[in-house]
This record gives structure tokens, C-alpha cells and sequence, in this order.
């Protein structure tokens, strides 16, 4: 027999400005079941939940309903009061007055009879609701993180120094990412390697830290806590074992025209390489694609120069299986390429160059050793046009969004070259200045005032190339949209940052979301910033949208926050409000058909196959079975199931036909 107790909230006026509350109360007392029915101002308070304690007690209810606020406010709050007293915390509802009625109505008698419905309702399939249990799932205390450049490496760091393992992986023979190639970061102009360069050796010597290079993810199954990732080692052709890094390969290779990712095609290295001074692991590989002995078959000369007889030509890709607990993914993102803008001449005129590569120029590790110099020539431009906005707030090029940080390297990229140019002049074309951070404004201020930077505002529609000169054509919409053409030395364009070529299928091999520019999408922009749709997931960095270094370094410390909250416990509890496949007893007479619609429509990969089997032992049928571990409780496969043999916890059809019947009923 059902002994239900009712909780009226007045909410202070939030409800009872609206709503007759002790006239909800009173009505209430008469629904059939119901043992005792009040009201209360503040509900959620102290006393407020000691009455709901005493009721349970005295009263033994089996049911609770709390007519009050939001149940995303305030739900957990009084089933644990409704757990303190005894009673299975989801043997208590929640009916949202405000929300659903009080906020959304007039003061009126019909206002009070709608929550007498939404009260009359609640009622109704509390009758009808289960003791449940939470979810209990073992941890495994240890965190793969997905690509070795600054968000990666404080991710890994910051998990590490919590006392917890780590794996990275990251797809290039060293970490760093494209911060390793800037020159100076804007708005301190820090040396961007001597910031990061110690991270890196940390990274290398953490004796928490696995590091995998040259290796990427090849798939990962599991759930929150319980993944199973494999990694695919690609073959380095060098034995890290015995290789000193004393790089005589590299000097005495004869493929030495092959164009250095690192120098943005700007410099050249060889086929077996190490990608910059700096790099950890500082130990080559070789380039099989450009290899002479992949290639020909002759050559072998690095191993008949190496003095460790580290060189292994036929060593195949490895693959290793790792248990983990939870994934960080920071594999940041990629600009275009000039040869995106054929009005500016990319192809046909070598000194139109991207801001990356600008940054290689202007580096001390670059191919000009830090000088300013134009590619075709070597010489030092007189005259230099940025272009900011190239791409980027473009529908036309089919990006709208802001890159966010080409306003800024722009302004940073003017004023490097007028510290190492100081008689030349340099223009900055721009759209409008975005210059929100920290001292990010007075940064830009400073380029324009005291460094001598023109900025023009306005776009370039052509740059074509005439007696040795770049002719930049644009317009200033400052002087009312007057023509403007300068002959320049060099162009450099603030290409748009996108996402990294990949993106796409890492998403799917992870299960998580991506928008229409593939960049990974979180689960919630405000409440979850760094969490993915699924669970033990996170994202940190320009891998979800472009980021500055700042904000990329705060995301990835939130990032391993979550995973170190996430490892905190030996177990995971979670709520048990998750799909459940019809099991009668015995098993075999279950009414799922195994058609596994259910498989094909789950977003979280939580649907998978039990073989039922006789008392013989052999395979009467396979059905559906629900991992409660990645099961997010959405509820499309309810939706789905052809034989109506799953039900969410909490929410099943018998629950939401008592609901229903309770206002046809009435």
C-alpha cells in the first residue's frame, strides 16, 4: 500500500505569488495514497527538509514528492534528505512549480489547478517508481593524452604531478606543437622556446609520464574509467635505445632538399632528421617517403656511419594496448595555406607567405637564423603588408568565425620586424582589432604609437606583382572607402586557424561530437567547457576552437582537474537513470529480438550483444545488453526499439502512463 508524502515550496514569492500553495497542499491530501500533504516557505532549507525527515520516519512513507523549484537545482538535495531518513533517494520527485507554472502564468485559480495537475501527476508515478541503486564502476588511474603541444604538455603535467600515470601521444617525431615554432609570444614577446623548452625535458624525464612519439591513437574502446586504447608506433627506423642523438646521420644523409615541415617549407632537412634543435626526444627519424633507400633501395649510409648501429630499416609499425582511465584530447589545429587565396598571388610569388611562417623567419632556430628575409631573394624587405582577417570572418571562404588570434601575432609580427628592420615601414590591413586579453589592447597600442605600425582599416582585394614589387590594391574604409595601393617587399597573411587534417576521424574513433568546421565539440558551452558528450572525455586547447596560449594553458590545467577529480575515488558512482533491456526469468524468455536497432541509434556506443544460451549450452538467440558504465540515459534507443523491451530507469512506460492517466483521469 502506498504512503506518498506531498512537500508544497512557497519558495519565498517565487511560487506563492502566483500559486495558491495551501490550496495545492490541501487538494493534494485528498489523491488517493497520498499519507501526508503540507507546505512550507522555504522547503530547501534546514527545517524544510527536517519536516520531509520526520514525515518519512513517523509517517513510514514510501514515497516522496517535493512540489518546489528546478529539479536541476534542487533534486539531489532532497533525496539526500529523503536517503538520511531511510527512505531509497529515488523513491522521491520533483515537480518544478516555477519553472512549469508560477513563472510562466498569472496569478489565477487556473495557475493553482495546473499545479495541483503537476502535483496529481508526480503522485502518480511515484507509485509506480522502484528502488534504485547508484552505479558503481572501477577506475583505472591512468590518463592518455592526445597530442604533445602546449595544452598537452600541461595536461600531462598537471595530471602527473597529482601522483597519476600518464600516457601522451603525439604524432611527430617531438612534442612541442606550434608553439615550438613561434618566435615570441605576444603580449610579454617572451622567447616562445625558452618557456617552453623545459616543459618539454619535464614531459621526457616525468617519472609519471609515458611519452610516445611518432605514434598515434588506433582506436579506443571502453567507458569512463575503463578504456582500452590501442596505439600504433610508427616505425622510426632508428632504435631510440642506442641512438646517442649525436646526429652524424643527419649531417652526412644525401637527401638534403626535402622542405622542413618545422620551417614551414622554408628551409630544407633531410630524409633522416631530427625536426629542431630543441626537440624532445632529441633522436632522428627517418622520412621513408623521401628516403633514398625506401625509394631505390641503395644508399644505407646513416647506418654505415652510425657508431651504436642504431639504424633498422625493416622495423615494422608496432602496436601496444594501453588500460586507461580517461582521455585528454589536445591535438590542436592547423592554419591555411596561402594557396588558399589565389587573389593574393600564392604559387606565383614566393614572398606572399603565411604569419607561421613569418614566425621561422623571425625565429633564431629559423632558416635565416632570425632575420627578416624575403624567400625569393634572401634580402631584407624595405617595405612589408600584413594581411590580417585572411580567411577567417569570411563566408565567402566558408569560414565566418574569428580565429581569435591573428589580430594579435599580427600586431606582434609588425612590431618584431620594425625591431629588426628599423629603417623599414610596415602596414597592417585589418577588418577590426579583437584585443581582449590581458593587456592584450595596450599590446596593440603599443605597435601602432611606439613602434610606428600603420594600420589601415579596410580589405585587400588583389596583389599582383609589377617591376620587382608586390602591389598590394585594398581600400580604406576610414576615408571612406578610398583606394589604396602600396608597393611592398614581402606580404604576410593572418591565415585562419582551422582544425587539424584528421580531425574528423579521431572524433568518430573517440565517439565524441564535432561542429561543422570539425573542430571537437564540448558537451556544454558554459557548464561543461572542457567535458565531451562522452563521459571521461575532455578537450583542452585549439583542437575544439583557435585559442591563444593563455587560454589554451588554463583549459588543459581544467582539463586535468577534471580527469584528477575523476581519479580521486577508487570507484566512480554514478546515477543508475540508464537504459535496461526486458530480463524475465528465465533470460530466454526476454523480449528483445535482437533486431539491435538499439545499436545502430546509440550516440554512446552502449549497446552490445549477450548470447542467451540453453541448458545445453548452446546459443538459443543474441540480444541487446546495456553497459551501464557508458550508457548516458538519453533514451533513443527507447525510442528505437522495435519489441518496446527497453526502458530507461526512472522514466519507464509504465511510469509515464500513470503520469498521463493522472490529468486524463481527472
Amino acid at each position: 500500500m502506498s504512503k506518498i508524502g506531498v512537500f508544497i515550496c512557497h519558495c519565498g514569492e517565487n511560487i506563492s505569488a502566483t500559486v495558491d500553495c495551501e490550496k495545492v497542499a490541501e487538494a493534494a491530501s485528498k489523491i488517493d495514497g497520498v499519507e501526508v500533504s503540507t507546505d512550507y516557505k522555504y522547503m530547501c532549507s534546514d527545517p524544510g527538509q527536517t519536516l520531509i525527515k520526520n514525515a518519512i520516519k513517523e509517517k513510514g512513507l514510501t514515497g516522496v514528492v517535493v512540489g518546489a523549484c528546478s529539479p536541476r537545482m534542487h533534486e539531489p538535495t532532497f533525496r539526500k534528505a529523503c536517503a538520511e531518513a531511510g527512505l531509497n533517494p529515488y523513491l522521491c520527485e520533483m515537480s518544478n512549480l516555477r519553472e512549469h507554472c508560477s513563472w510562466v502564468h498569472e496569478k489565477s485559480e487556473e495557475t493553482t489547478d495546473k499545479a495541483i495537475d503537476l502535483i496529481r501527476m508526480l503522485v502518480e508515478k511515484v507509485k509506480k517508481n522502484k528502488p534504485l541503486n547508484p552505479i558503481k564502476v572501477p577506475i583505472t588511474k591512468k590518463a592518455l593524452v592526445i597530442g604533445g603541444g602546449i595544452a598537452g604538455i600541461q595536461a600531462a603535467l598537471d595530471i602527473a604531478n597529482a601522483g597519476q600515470q600518464v600516457i601522451m601521444v603525439e604524432k611527430e617525431p617531438s612534442i612541442g606543437g606550434h608553439m615550438s615554432q613561434l618566435s615570441e609570444t605576444f603580449p610579454t614577446l617572451d622567447c616562445s622556446q625558452c618557456i617552453l623548452t623545459p616543459r618539454m625535458v619535464e614531459v621526457a624525464q616525468h617519472p609519471n609520464i609515458k611519452l610516445y612519439t611518432y605514434a598515434e591513437l588506433e582506436h579506443l574502446e571502453g567507458f569512463i574509467g575503463n578504456f582500452k586504447a590501442t596505439i600504433r608506433l610508427k616505425a622510426k627506423s632508428v632504435d631510440p635505445k642506442l641512438c646517442t642523438g649525436c646526429g652524424m646521420c643527419t649531417t652526412k644523409c644525401p637527401s638534403k632538399k626535402i622542405p622542413s615541415e618545422f620551417n614551414e617549407g622554408l628551409g630544407m632537412r633531410t630524409a633522416i632528421y631530427t625536426p629542431f634543435p630543441q626537440a624532445v626526444p632529441n633522436k632522428p627519424v627517418i622520412d621513408r617517403a623521401n628516403c633514398t633507400y625506401y625509394q631505390k633501395g641503395k644508399c644505407k649510409v646513416c647506418q654505415k656511419i652510425c657508431p651504436t648501429g642504431a639504424i633498422e630499416y625493416d622495423k615494422p609499425d608496432e602496436f601496444i594496448t594501453e588500460e586507461i582511465g580517461a582521455v585528454v584530447v589536445a591535438t590542436g589545429f592547423n592554419v591555411l595555406k596561402t594557396d588558399f587565396f589565389p587573389e593574393y598571388g600564392y604559387g606565383k610569388y614566393a614572398d606572399v607567405i603565411t604569419g607561421l611562417q613569418f614566425e621561422r623567419l623571425a625565429s633564431a632556430s629559423g632558416p635565416t637564423l632570425g632575420e627578416i628575409r624575403r624567400p625569393s631573394d634572401g634580402k631584407i624587405p624595405q617595405k612589408i603588408v600584413f594581411i590580417a582577417c585572411s580567411g577567417s570572418r569570411d563566408p565567402a571562404k566558408g569560414i565566418p568565425y574569428c580565429s581569435k588570434i591573428c589580430c594579435m601575432y599580427t600586431a606582434k609580427h609588425a612590431m618584431l620586424y620594425q625591431h629588426k628592420v628599423h629603417y623599414g615601414e610596415s602596414y597592417v590591413f585589418y577588418m577590426d582589432i579583437r584585443a581582449a586579453g590581458k593587456n592584450y589592447d595596450e599590446f596593440v597600442r603599443r605597435a601602432i604609437e611606439d613602434d610606428g605600425v600603420n594600420y589601415i582599416r579596410g580589405r585587400v582585394a588583389r596583389i599582383y606583382e609589377k617591376d620587382g614589387k608586390l602591389i598590394v590594391k585594398g581600400a580604406d574604409t576610414l576615408l571612406g572607402a578610398k583606394p589604396v595601393e602600396i608597393e611592398a617587399d614581402m606580404v604576410v597573411l593572418a591565415t585562419a586557424g582551422v582544425s587539424n587534417p584528421g580531425a574528423e576521424e579521431l572524433a568518430q574513433r573517440l565517439h565524441v561530437s564535432y561542429d561543422s568546421y570539425k573542430f571537437f565539440a564540448e558537451a556544454h558551452p558554459k557548464l561543461k567547457p572542457v567535458e565531451t558528450n562522452t563521459a571521461g572525455i575532455f578537450l583542452c586547447g585549439a583542437c575544439q576552437a583557435p585559442k591563444d596560449i593563455p587560454e589554451t594553458v588554463g583549459m588543459a590545467s581544467g582539463a586535468a582537474a577534471k580527469v584528477i577529480g575523476l581519479f580521486s575515488n577508487s570507484e566512480l558512482t554514478r546515477e543508475p537513470v540508464v537504459a535496461v533491456v526486458n530480463r524475465s526469468a528465465p533470460p530466454v524468455f526476454s523480449t528483445c529480438v535482437g533486431c539491435f536497432m538499439c545499436e545502430t541509434a546509440c550516440p554512446y556506443n552502449a549497446i552490445e550483444h549477450e548470447e542467451i544460451k540453453g541448458r545445453n549450452g548452446q546459443i538459443i538467440k543474441t540480444v541487446a545488453k546495456v553497459n551501464p558504465g557508458l550508457c548516458q540515459g538519453c533514451g533513443t534507443c527507447v525510442a528505437f526499439r522495435r519489441s518496446k523491451s527497453i526502458d530507461i530507469q526512472g522514466f519507464s512506460n509504465e511510469q509515464m502512463f500513470a503520469e498521463v492517466l493522472a490529468l486524463l483521469n481527472d
